[in-house]
Order: C-alpha cells, then sequence, then structure tokens
C-alpha cells in the first residue's frame, strides 16, 4: 500500500487520499470529517514510525520524523507522554482515539471492536510518574469515567518510557 500523503496546517494533520480513507476503513486510524480524514498528534507519529504515512507542509514539503516530533511538543507541552501511552496500546492490538468531548485524554476500545459499532471500555488519562496527582484529581477522573459508563484507565509514564496501568471503576455498597 503507498503511504497516506496527509498535510499539517497549524496543528492539524489531514487527508483526503484514498490511502487515508482505506487506512481508516481497515484499521481505523483517523477520525472521518466530511469528505477528508484528520488525524491526532500521536496517530500521526505512530503512522509515520509505521512507514504508513508522510507528512508535507502547506508548501508540499515532506516533514521529517525529527522536525515533526519537535512541532507536535511544542504545540502539545505533554505530547511525548501520550505517544508512549498511545504507541503501547496500538502496538498491543487496542483501538485509541481522542476523548476530549469525554473530558479525557483517550478514549480506548477493546481489541477487534470498531468505532462508531461499539462503545469504548475506558477513558485513558496518560501522566508522567513525575506529573503530581492529587484525591481531588483522581476522584474527578474516576467521576468522568463513571459518567460516561466507562472504566478509568490511568497510564503512568516512568523516565525510561515503560508503561504501567492502573484501572478503575465505581463499586456499589
Amino acid at each position: 500500500m503507498t503511504n497516506v500523503k496527509a498535510m499539517l496546517v497549524g496543528e492539524q494533520i489531514s487527508s483526503n487520499s484514498k490511502q487515508a480513507l482505506d487506512l481508516f476503513s481497515a484499521q481505523r486510524f483517523g477520525e472521518k470529517v466530511g469528505e477528508k480524514i484528520v488525524y491526532s498528534l500521536p496517530e500521526a507519529m505512530f503512522l509515520i514510525e509505521q512507514k504508513k504515512m508522510d507528512i508535507v507542509d502547506s508548501k508540499g514539503k515532506k516533514l521529517t520524523e525529527k522536525v515533526l516530533m519537535q512541532k507536535f511538543e511544542k504545540i502539545d507541552k505533554k505530547f511525548i507522554t501520550r505517544y508512549i501511552v498511545f504507541k503501547d496500546l496500538r502496538s498491543r492490538g487496542y483501538i485509541v482515539k481522542t476523548a476530549l468531548k469525554f473530558g479525557a485524554e483517550f478514549r480506548v476500545y477493546d481489541k477487534g471492536k470498531f468505532v462508531g459499532e461499539d462503545h469504548a471500555r475506558w477513558i485513558l488519562f496518560p501522566v508522567s510518574e513525575k506529573q503530581e496527582m492529587t484525591w481531588q484529581d483522581f476522584s474527578a477522573k474516576n467521576r468522568v469515567a463513571h459518567s460516561t459508563k466507562k472504566k478509568l484507565l490511568i497510564a503512568v509514564v516512568d523516565e525510561e518510557g515503560d508503561v504501567s496501568y492502573y484501572e478503575s471503576s465505581w463499586q456499589r455498597p
């Protein structure tokens, strides 16, 4: 398959190519918005590393992985932590999508499930092991998960880039 050719305009990465539509249909990369597929920053970087995507700027110049990493980190200060978690889960076969409308970073679908046909099992908050989290933060995240009828998944990324996952859900007394 030919690589998806996507364009970075401002902070958005998108493509209206046949390859983008095919990849969306087969593996659920991106979100369909009108006639094009829009990618989150972690999705785009993952596809670049997998040699499935090339990104060009508004002048049509191909951007290198290194340049894109710098741009993504400038756009999103927590990009590296988010990307490490996205890559880990996607490499394990889970579908990982943004979850801003749910008040979370990502929503995660079980292996073999399809976005639009099934519901996500978890809402996910990636955090660095250096990041402080209070009980109030934890409670707020748990409430968001409960209100969306999903389990809370917190992914803690250590300094070596290893990820530990912690699942939480409300229990009735």
